[in-house]
């Protein structure tokens, strides 16, 4: 088992080296709960345009935060055929359902980790969302494709995967319960949790829903997979809410480690967090910012819209 572990991780490592790199992109936020004209919510979602290509990165909370944003923004949703879901929380998902009843011939290819549709009942007995609504997903045309390991699902985009927890980032509510496959009931570590993440001529970006699975171990296995490349630009939410200035200041510095050198820090990130972090990096207020509904990147940097 040891050595098939090897011959895959080494399998990706060689077909990322015939990976094409990204000569242009556009990453624009379409929830989260800053917002200024448009509607926030505890969630998060995000339109990644990479070299004509396009997915829609998780669907938010509401079922028609997202819908209405991409309107008001003038994003087209059509013919958008991937969607990528970075772990199964409802402010992650709540929002495909609508999207795909509205764009019925697109988001066909729902990109997941594995362990999303493990069993995670709560005090009703009722399932979370993604695995309750499972079945009336698929019957409007929903394919699940399943991610256990680094992989391209897209020309120059690529897939985390699962993210071994090097680091002792326990970035979660440390109270859910989830049965493993064999029945066991466990602490609910949100194992599926995964990135997106592609490389430019500057370096690599790297899209986050949550983080549960760390930011410093992210970005250290995404740099196991591609070495020797500055991961330059992160965007999304990284659950650094709740930690304190101590483990804060150690994410920065590893994150300075890596060659970040822009940081939009969304959702869950906090607004204090993404600020402190900021200063331990000594990154300019155009570098590095809380991202609000409407917040874009480009290879050209960081344009926030009024919610600076």
């Amino acid at each position: 088992m040891k050595r098939l572990s090897i011959i895959l991780f080494l399998a990706s490592l060689v077909s990322f080296g015939q990976n094409p790199i990204i000569k242009d992109f556009k990453i624009t936020i379409l929830s989260t709960m800053l917002s200024d004209t448009y509607i926030g919510e505890w969630g998060f979602s995000a339109i990644i345009e990479v070299d004509g290509e396009r997915i829609l990165f998780d669907t938010g909370s509401r079922k028609r935060t997202v819908l209405q944003n991409a309107e008001e923004l003038n994003i087209n949703l059509e013919g958008i055929n991937n969607v990528f879901l970075s772990h199964n929380h409802k402010d992650h998902t709540g929002g495909l359902m609508t999207l795909k009843k509205k764009y019925s011939t697109s988001f066909s290819n729902a990109h997941v980790g594995e362990g999303i549709f493990y069993s995670r009942p709560n005090s009703k007995g009722k399932e979370h969302y993604i695995l309750f609504n499972k079945k009336s997903l698929e019957a409007e045309g929903v394919n699940f494709i399943t991610h256990k390991r680094a992989s391209q699902i897209m020309p120059g985009i690529w897939t985390t995967g699962q993210i071994p927890r090097k680091y002792d980032e326990k970035n979660w509510s440390q109270l859910g319960e989830i049965i493993d496959p064999s029945g066991n009931k466990i602490e609910d570590t949100i194992p599926e949790d995964q990135s997106l993440f592609f490389d430019t001529e500057r370096g690599i970006v790297v899209i986050s829903g949550c983080g549960h699975a760390g930011l410093v171990n992210t970005l250290e296995y995404i740099n196991h997979i591609i070495p020797n490349r500055p991961i330059y630009n992160i965007i999304g939410g990284f659950h650094l809410l709740k930690l304190n200035e101590k483990k804060l200041e150690w994410t920065a510095n590893k994150m300075k480690e890596a060659g970040v050198k822009y940081f939009v820090g969304a959702h869950c990130t906090g607004i204090n967090s993404t600020y402190l972090i900021r200063n331990y990096m000594s990154l300019s207020k155009k570098n590095a910012l809380v991202g609000s509904v409407g917040t874009y990147i480009t290879k050209d940097g960081i344009f926030p819209g009024y919610m600076e």
